[in-house]
Formats: C-alpha cells, structure tokens, sequence
C-alpha cells in the first residue's frame, strides 16, 4: 500500500490537459473553460456561464509508470428547487485508451438554483479527493476525463511515479459546438456523452463546445470556434434557439450566415458538417419557450407557443431544419466541404418509440449511445463528411 511519503505532487499546467480552452488561475487551483475569457467577457447569461465551465470532453492526459494517483478538486454540485436531488459528478479513467476505472468527488460547492425565478445561490465547500489505485505497472497513457456536467476546479495531483504530458496522438482534432444534448446531459458519466463515443469510435481528438443551453449562434462562440486549432468542425443548431424563443425566421437564417462565415475565417477548407435538431416532439411543430413542469415529483419540460404562431415567423424544429438545408445547399455551391446532417437520423421517430427522451427533451445513457454510433457511422466513414 502506498504511503503519503510516496507520493510526487506535480504541478497542474495547461499541456496536461486536453479539450479545455482556456485555464483560470482561482484562489484553490485551476478551472478548466470552454470558452475563451473575451468570449466569456462578451457573455450576460448565468446558464452559459455555468456549461461553459462544466469540462464536458476536458481531460488530464499523462505518460507515466504510476499505479496509483490522487486528484484534489473543488466539484460545483447542483441543486434544483422542487426536483430530485442530482447524483455526483463522474470521472472516468481510461489506461491506453481502454476504460480502467470510474469515481466521484464528495464535497466540494454547491450551488442551488430555482428554475421557476431564475434566481441562484452558491454556497462554498471543501474539496475532495479522487484516488485511483491498481493501475497496471509499466510505462502508460493515462487519460481522466473531469465531469461533463460538473464544474471542477483542479488543485493537486499526487502519483506514486512521475508524470509528463502525454504525447501527441497524431489524430485529427474534431471540434464540435451544439446544446445540452451535444454538452452530454443525462449521460452516464464523461466518456459515454455521444460526442465522446463518436470520437473514440472515429479514432479523433475531441473539443466539445456542446454548452446547455447556450447553443444559440452567439458571435463569440463562433469566434472561439475560427480560433481554435482543428481539423475537422461540426455545428449542432436549432433546439436552443426554439426552446429559448430567441429569434424569428427573419434573424436565424442570417445569424446561421453569420455564424458560418466566421467559423470559415480560420478554418476555409476544413470538412464542416451543419447538424439539424434530433427528433424532439415537444418542439416538431410548437415553438417555444420552453418551461419546466414538476408534476409527478420529476422534471418533464413543455413547449408553451402556439403553433399558429409559425405564419408570424416563430421557430419550431421542422421549420430549422428545412432552413439549415436550404442554407447548406446554396452555400456548398461555393463551398465544397460544406455538409448538411438531418438529426432525424441520429434519432428519429422510429427510436423515441423504443427510447422515449425522459424529460421531453434529453436523452438517456443508452440513447447517447445510439446517436453517437450513429454519428459516427455517418460522419466518419467513407460515405461521410468526416472520411479519413
């Protein structure tokens, strides 16, 4: 058994880290970002703020010998006024690529939120402290994926080896920004989000800019996505921007535009595939907004527009989708690697039959599971837009 006396303390420093982009220094450590500081410098909205620095697909990677680590952190735990309480967040360790282990981190914040007043209360904690032990002997890549729905503040890590910077994989770097759903919400731990199956099952590096919530064609998200390094874009719209009744059909046809052309200022030849919503019954045809309904002692969500409302402009899902494929097929005349993805066929009708969203909106564990095999089978294979 180790000892304290055996352990080495090695400072947390951003080449450590992969699918963060930005690091902010706090009084007990690090918080991983996923959005750039002129970026969240630009943003008013609290939900934004809080996804963005939940560190969906942010992991540490290292090569070491240890077979036993420690990592103290500060989790944010939420609490939601009127429904169950939330289990902890999970952290997933993977040994050469292959899933090795799985925790949580006790204490840490905890933040309450009522959804009905908007309002929100943070109160600080202590941190707590992952272990992992019986790690394999012998000279390894060590990944720990931090919680895709937990903010995590990152303040020590202790092995009983040294550890250096894992190195480069060589593989593509797979850069993707949607909503809640993209952000992983109701999977069953980092690793099992559908961006990060697909990723593995694609053999690519992943940087998850899925945001609860914020997937609503913010300037800035689109200037941190022409700035990030990668090879190969996709962009999930149109389930935020109903359910937060943001705009007409008037403004969304340019701010998709807008939102385009910016990502296509740094990346003009990347493959970049615009992915319409997934099957969501509530919003097919109802425009938002969107509202939470505790009856029944759970969460469910309702659409509250009126369908009418299409002839004055409003949004619905089917009304995006025919837009963003209108868009996509005037602008791929000029545009060679521009693709278009009905999300119908990551989940459609047919599978909220068998796999009903719990909520009306999210989907469970095993429909991640479904859609990432699916996007993977669609985006990464010869007949996609991701093809090697």
């Amino acid at each position: 058994m180790n000892t304290t006396d055996d352990w080495i303390t090695t400072p947390i420093t951003p080449d450590l880290l992969r699918g963060a982009l930005d690091l902010e220094r706090t009084e007990r450590g690090l918080l991983p970002h996923r959005l750039p500081a002129r970026a969240r410098a630009q943003n008013i909205d609290g939900q934004l703020a809080m996804a963005e620095s939940q560190p969906s697909g942010v992991r540490l990677a290292l090569r070491t010998r240890a077979t036993a680590l420690e990592l103290d952190t500060v989790p944010t735990k939420r609490v939601y006024a009127g429904a169950p309480p939330r289990p902890d967040g999970v952290y997933d360790l993977l040994v050469d690529g292959r899933p090795a282990g799985r925790a949580s981190v006790a204490g840490g914040n905890t933040l309450s939120i009522d959804m009905a007043t908007g309002t929100a209360d943070l109160e600080p904690g202590p941190p707590g402290t992952l272990r992992f032990a019986d790690l394999p002997p012998g000279s390894k890549d060590v990944e720990i994926w931090l919680p895709h729905n937990e903010t995590t503040e990152l303040v020590a890590l202790r092995t009983n080896a040294p550890v250096e910077p894992a190195p480069d994989s060589g593989r593509r770097v797979w850069l993707h920004h949607g909503s809640s759903i993209s952000h992983g919400s109701d999977a069953a731990s980092p690793t099992t989000t559908w961006p990060a199956l697909a990723a593995s099952l694609g053999g690519v590096e992943l940087v998850n800019l899925g945001l609860g919530g914020g997937a609503l064609l913010d300037p800035f998200t689109a200037r941190a996505m022409r700035d990030t390094p990668a090879d190969l874009i996709s962009v999930k719209i149109g389930i935020n921007v109903v359910n937060a009744d943001l705009m007409r059909l008037r403004a969304f046809g340019p701010a998709v535009h807008g939102f385009l052309d910016t990502v296509r200022e740094g990346h003009p030849d990347a493959p970049l595939l615009v992915v319409s919503p997934v099957l969501c019954p509530v919003h097919e045809d109802t425009p938002g907004p969107l509202a939470p309904d505790f009856a029944g002692g759970r969460v469910r969500f309702v659409a509250t527009g009126d369908p009418a409302e299409r002839a004055s402009g409003k949004l619905t899902l089917n009304v995006i989708r025919d837009e963003l494929s209108r868009i996509v097929t005037e602008r791929a005349d000029d545009d060679e690697n521009l693709y278009y993805l009905d999300g119908r066929a990551l989940y459609g009708e047919a599978d909220a039959a068998d796999l009903p969203l719990p909520d009306g909106v999210h989907p469970d564990a095993a429909t991640h599971r479904l859609i990432g095999e699916r996007f993977a089978e669609l985006a990464f294979t010869d007949r996609g837009a991701f093809k090697g």
